[in-house]
């Protein structure tokens, strides 16, 4: 597949991915770069996005995060919600993801552009806006949920199922590059359904106390 619209929607895709978690998709994009499959590739100055060593500290962090909520009990989640980030500060674990997320779709999107001969900076902007229209669609929803979990082994295994999703998104754009716009499309329509959800829940607080 040739061309930059298939490209943005590569760079998009893998942005939005990492939105979910950052280290899966920056493992898989480099891998695949790495052995030169499915039209993923960095070249110049993101060569090192495919390097041993990249990899290699991209995955000591997924274990270190990982150890870090296990054995600390630190949040992994940001509740990006107004409400969230007024009532209390986000634990450092969780602070420390959400900027990883946007390091990691930046430079993937900005890598992906510029390894197809296209210029790289839009990438950057590009991958931002993507990290930040994933959290703001989806983190909400799922910081929530983990807080009413009782039960802990369940909260924590929402973070496998968040790095299970953002791999299997990363996958999927790296095979079929448009899916990138769809998932863009999909989390305008998720962000769209909690916004409706939140006006009928405050809709009807308002009539109860009437």
């Amino acid at each position: 597949m040739n061309g930059t619209f298939f490209y943005i929607g590569l760079g998009a895709g893998l942005a939005i991915a990492c939105g979910l978690r950052p280290f899966l998709p920056t493992l898989l994009a480099g891998a695949l770069g790495s052995a030169g499959g499915l039209g993923v590739g960095f070249h110049g100055r993101f060569h090192f996005l495919q390097s041993a060593w990249w990899l290699l500290a991209v995955a000591v962090a997924l274990a270190l995060a990982y150890l870090l909520q296990l054995v600390f009990r630190l949040a992994p989640l940001v509740d990006p919600a107004p409400a969230r980030s007024r009532a209390a500060r986000p634990d450092p674990l969780a602070a420390s993801l959400a900027g990883l997320s946007y390091g990691a779709g930046a430079l993937l999107f900005a890598g992906t552009l510029a390894a197809h001969g296209d210029a790289w900076w839009p990438g950057v902007p590009g991958g931002l806006a993507a990290v930040w229209f994933a959290q703001r669609a989806v983190m909400p929803v799922l910081a929530r949920a983990r807080a009413r979990l009782p039960d802990r082994a369940a909260r924590e295994a929402l973070s496998l199922y968040l790095d299970a999703a953002s791999l299997l998104l990363a996958g999927f754009v790296s095979l079929l590059h448009p899916l990138g716009y769809v998932a863009i499309a999909l989390l305008g329509w998720f962000a769209w359904r909690g916004r409706a959800r939140t006006g009928e829940k405050y809709a009807g607080l308002r009539i109860l106390r009437r």
